[in-house]
């Protein structure tokens, strides 16, 4: 895996997708920690009730709604509101019991080692 930024997440082309109705690609981190893989997502202007975490067999798939804008005359407009979403393909062998937090506008997700199964929802615990 690559340390570098992914140049194409980081252009505005998101930001003109969302207002398009297409989800924006939420970037992420991953990283390997003792017995389980982490992933590291930023969500701004998320809440954690929003956010919906499913693992299916080798994928994880990160979904979230921003709340409705406020009508402003922008000078200029760059976050743009409406969904996001991103699926991450996961190392080899990681596909066990599933951990979220959300705290400060990050997602944690915390993948134990295991054989991946069925689909299946999990939960995201947050600060209120």
């Amino acid at each position: 895996m690559s340390s570098q930024p992914d140049h194409a997440l980081m252009s505005t082309s998101g930001g003109e997708e969302a207002a398009a109705g297409h989800p924006q690609q939420v970037p992420v981190n991953m990283y390997e920690a003792e017995q389980a893989v982490v992933l590291v997502a930023p969500l701004p202007g998320v809440m954690a009730d929003d956010i919906t975490v499913v693992v299916e067999g080798s994928s994880v798939t990160i979904a979230a709604d921003l709340r409705t804008r406020a009508v402003k005359d922008y000078l200029l407009h760059e976050w743009h509101y409406g969904p996001y979403e991103r699926t991450v393909e996961l190392p080899s062998g990681f596909g066990g019991p599933a951990d979220a937090t959300f705290n400060n506008g990050q997602l944690a997700l915390r993948i134990e080692r295991g054989d991946g199964g069925e689909r299946r929802s999990v939960e995201v615990s947050g600060k209120p």
